[in-house]
């Protein structure tokens, strides 16, 4: 009995924790730019509208090639951004050009 009432106050409690470390990668747009500039001296490379439940969304993916970072952000129309995704090494691809008349 002890082990289980201990197993459901270690899963309830994981799940208490959980909103807060989710909230700490959202906040107003405004502020998540200015730490993705100064900080990582990433700046905007693609973006795009993104259908969410229903509304649209922002996506956008802000990189640096000095730093190699990137960092992918979805922001809602009340002006909240949430970091959805970061990483390091980001590089863009280049298109393979084919010459007409030419064998491959």
């Amino acid at each position: 009995m002890f082990k289980r009432l201990l197993g459901f106050a270690l899963a309830f409690g994981m799940a208490a924790t959980a909103p807060p470390a989710i909230a700490a990668s959202c906040g107003m747009r405004d502020a998540l730019v200015e730490q993705l500039t100064k900080k990582y001296s990433e700046t905007l490379t693609v973006g795009g509208l993104q259908k969410v439940n229903g509304a649209q969304s922002v996506m956008e993916i802000w990189s640096s090639s000095e730093t190699g970072t990137y960092t992918v952000l979805l922001t809602h129309a009340n002006g909240t951004s949430c970091i959805i995704a970061a990483g390091t090494d980001f590089f863009q691809a280049v298109p393979k050009v084919t010459v007409d008349g030419t064998s491959s």
